[in-house]
């Protein structure tokens, strides 16, 4: 499709070599249209009205809950420390993993691998219509859970029904929980029509749910109010460096004396003339030139009087800002670069308590996995199981894993010197810990 210009305008439909007319487009209307735009005025710019463009909603939206899943996407876009926090947890969670075989010395242990290795190439196809990684799938996939509270989506098979094809994820927003009696059920809600998901090829992830949120609770869900203030404080402090600007000389400039027998007008010429090169001086100035004047000059400078305490009560106030939309998400400042002399102790304690909720929720993804894997090896024909693991070990806990392993060697050694185990024993466990 596209656009013809001539003496009207018509939109021509390109279809099997032939043009079709789609109609023709007004051109009277374009003055109307501009004078529309230019009469918004400023107000069409202000952050409230951006902000009322991008989240309107119908009468339903706010019961849905769809409402609040597009509140927590206008956050995560716009406000910078919401993006560093979702994308945090994101990069934590989304740690490196593969396939495990329960039985790795069964018969069809190596088709069994060969399986799941395609499965993890083929499963995820992003919109640009290229496959996706398991490292891609698995950011998408936690960047929707910890933002929107749930992720889901369809499992398709090949059409030879030998294996898994790929996994369709659903937007969320569409997803409904309607009571039926005493349960409720899940359903999608299209523009056409709305499908019940109490169905086999469908999987979904809830974050935080409970008989409140049987969709789950996104982790922004307690920051939308500091995150306002967060950003009205850095609004303000935009407005007052606006208005105050650089520092200005202001140059006064005392007339000189009037002479004995000195006329009205000569007098008036020599002020004038006198303060013309005054200021003719001061706008030669260079960086690292000094003005030099009669005794009749004053040079002071226009601006805040105490700089620095302005800028220093400002900073603290942002700060706890700060720290409230952190905490609010579950982290720590000192994890999103923000360094208020905390020591190395009690930041490795609060990192490990982070790493001990990103293996929790890797659980729960690792269980879904888990049964996509498991579908992909039944429709092969394998008698095989699977289970999906993380990998989150990371090279600054190299040398507390050495002191750690070293520890144990050394207590090994001590209960054979002990007597308490014999000979046979100690290799045993001396195999086990290497």
């Amino acid at each position: 499709m596209f656009l013809r210009e001539g003496r009207k305008k018509e939109l021509i439909m390109k279809s099997s070599g032939q043009e079709i007319c789609a109609g023709t487009i007004r051109t009277d209307c374009y003055p109307a249209l501009a004078t529309t735009a230019k009469s918004l005025g400023q107000s069409g710019f202000r952050p409230e009205a951006r902000l009322g463009r991008v989240l309107s909603c119908a009468s339903g939206d706010i019961l849905s809950g769809r409402y609040r899943i597009q509140l927590y996407r206008f956050l995560t876009q716009n406000v910078p420390v919401v993006n560093a926090c979702i994308s945090t947890w994101v990069r934590l969670s989304a740690a490196p993993g593969n396939f495990r075989i329960d039985n790795e010395t069964g018969p069809d242990a190596r088709r069994a691998r060969e399986k799941l290795a395609g499965l993890c190439e083929r499963v995820y196809r992003p919109t640009a219509g290229n496959a996706g990684s398991m490292v891609t799938f698995l950011s998408d996939l936690f960047g929707g859970l910890y933002r929107d509270g749930v992720a889901g989506g369809f499992i398709t098979v090949k059409q030879n029904g030998t294996g898994v094809d790929r996994f369709i994820p659903v937007d969320v927003v569409d997803l409904l929980c309607r009571r039926r009696g005493a349960q409720r059920h899940l359903m999608l809600e299209l523009d056409s029509r709305t499908i019940d998901l109490d169905r086999s090829d469908f999987y979904h992830i809830p974050l935080n749910a409970d008989i409140n949120h049987p969709l789950g609770r996104s982790v922004l869900q307690p920051v939308p109010f500091v995150a306002y203030i967060e950003q009205q404080l850095v609004d303000d402090m935009r407005r007052t460096s606006h208005n105050s600007g650089f520092h200005r000389l202001h140059v006064k400039v005392t007339p000189p004396e009037r002479m004995a027998g000195e006329a009205d007008n000569a007098y008036t010429d020599r002020i004038n003339s006198y303060f013309d090169s005054t200021v003719t001086m001061i706008k030669s100035c260079e960086v690292d030139d000094n003005p030099v004047t009669w005794d009749n000059v004053a040079i002071e400078h226009i601006g805040p009087s105490n700089v620095r305490t302005v800028t220093n009560s400002w900073f603290l106030n942002h700060r706890s800002m700060i720290e409230e939309v952190c905490a609010g998400t579950g982290l720590a400042p000192f994890l999103l670069g923000y360094s208020y002399g905390a020591t190395a102790t009690w930041s490795s304690f609060k990192f490990d308590l982070v790493m001990r909720q990103v293996r929790s929720i890797q659980t729960e993804v690792a269980a879904f996995l888990q049964w996509l894997g498991n579908i992909e090896l039944a429709l092969a024909g394998l008698n095989q199981r699977c289970r999906f693991e993380f990998d989150n070990t990371f090279a600054y806990q190299a040398a507390e894993n050495a002191r750690v392993q070293s520890s144990r060697v050394d207590s090994l050694l001590k209960l054979y010197n002990a007597g308490l185990i014999d000979r046979n024993d100690a290799r045993r466990r001396a195999g086990d810990l290497i």
